[in-house]
């Protein structure tokens, strides 16, 4: 069994950083530190709740003025960076945190104290509080990071303007109208780093939800470009940013990446297990014929829809691939659906379908049932 990713904090964890707040603030108390963040309850609270209740217990060993706090903070990250101590995964997010909950009111104090600790841990969720209080400053100040020589605070800049961010709260102003945020993307569509690049394409992907309009003009305006042409580079950005309108089947995506279903053939489609045990698998095959003398680009998906509580079916769609079919060239295609047991969905007995969809052309479902 995995270890609950909760216990990131733990005993060992924190007397490390009490090591390190020592060297950061004068008259701390190493004892009293350790007896308030391992108290009584501290075995029943979640990850964000420990996360939380580290914030809080580093607060009251803090100076009162937000200032020197800021600076204390900045400190604790050297005195970490110094002794080769890195984020294994989210354990010092409760830093970008800490600003969020105890700076919201000292904008130009903050903001600097984020361009550091990003560098550290990520404060993508952090800033999202001051763009919504500071709307104008702050979305000013991300134009800048996002031209920072730092790739973390580049990505800051377009990973914390995200209308959807998961696991934050949503900015509702880019959910409604998402076009201030594009000079953010604009200028970091073509960044050296990957993990910047692959945030601008989430950020994209967001926007599609509320505003495809939007991607598709950007998606344009980046691929169809006569004079240089796209690098392969640029093309897998803007392809991971359309990802939710390729989904969806919108025809101006499908066509700006080559998608044409003409003169190929959908053949043989047949549901193997006509009756399929809980826990078992739905097994389908279907064979694809390019008719044509010219290769063509296939985008292969399917739809399951599953049976809900109250009789309806609902419909999930699964990628299977994306793959040049030559001129006359028969390509078979044989697939399983898993219906073992999982957090994520409840599945119901009774009728269920699977569709095949083509360069987003879907096909007529066939029916399956799911047994005891």
């Amino acid at each position: 069994m995995p270890e609950p990713f909760k216990n990131l904090y733990n005993e060992k964890f924190y007397l490390t950083l009490a090591t390190h707040l020592n060297q950061c603030l004068a008259d701390f108390n190493e004892q009293k530190f350790m007896a308030f963040m391992l108290c009584d309850n501290f075995e029943q609270l979640e990850l964000k709740e420990r996360m939380s209740h580290t914030k809080e217990v580093v607060h009251h060993f803090m100076p009162a003025d937000f200032a020197q706090a800021a600076e204390v903070l900045i400190a604790l990250i050297a005195s970490l960076t110094k002794a080769n101590i890195k984020e294994g995964s989210v354990e010092y997010m409760f830093l970008p945190e800490y600003i969020e909950t105890y700076g919201i009111d000292h904008y130009q104090l903050s903001v600097a104290a984020f361009e550091k600790i990003t560098q550290f841990t990520s404060a993508e969720f952090a800033v999202r509080p001051f763009l919504i209080k500071y709307r104008e400053d702050m979305l000013a100040q991300m134009c800048l990071w996002s031209k920072h020589p730092h790739y973390l605070v580049r990505r800051l800049a377009s990973e914390g303007s995200r209308p959807r961010l998961p696991w934050a709260i949503a900015l509702q102003a880019y959910k409604k109208d998402a076009r201030p945020i594009l000079p953010i993307l604009y200028a970091l569509v073509d960044d050296p780093t990957e993990i910047v690049r692959r945030s601008v394409a989430n950020n994209l992907n967001d926007i599609a939800k509320d505003n495809p309009e939007l991607v598709i003009d950007f998606a344009k305006q980046y691929l169809q470009i006569k004079d240089s042409p796209p690098t392969e580079q640029r093309k897998k950005t803007i392809k991971h940013a359309c990802r939710t309108l390729l989904k969806q089947a919108c025809p101006e995506t499908l066509t700006l990446f080559g998608y044409d279903s003409t003169d190929i053939e959908l053949t043989e489609f047949s549901v193997v297990t006509n009756k399929v045990e809980l826990g078992g698998h739905a097994e389908f095959t279907f064979s694809l014929k390019n008719n044509s003398s010219k290769e063509k680009k296939v985008r292969l998906e399917y739809g399951l829809y599953f049976m809900k509580k109250n009789g309806l079916l609902s419909k999930k769609v699964f990628k299977i691939s994306e793959r040049i079919l030559a001129a006359n060239e028969l390509h078979q295609v044989q697939r399983k659906q898993s219906f073992k047991a999982i957090s994520t969905r409840v599945h119901h007995l009774g009728k269920h379908q699977v569709s095949i969809i083509l360069n987003g052309k879907e096909f007529i479902a066939k029916d399956f049932e799911l047994i005891a």
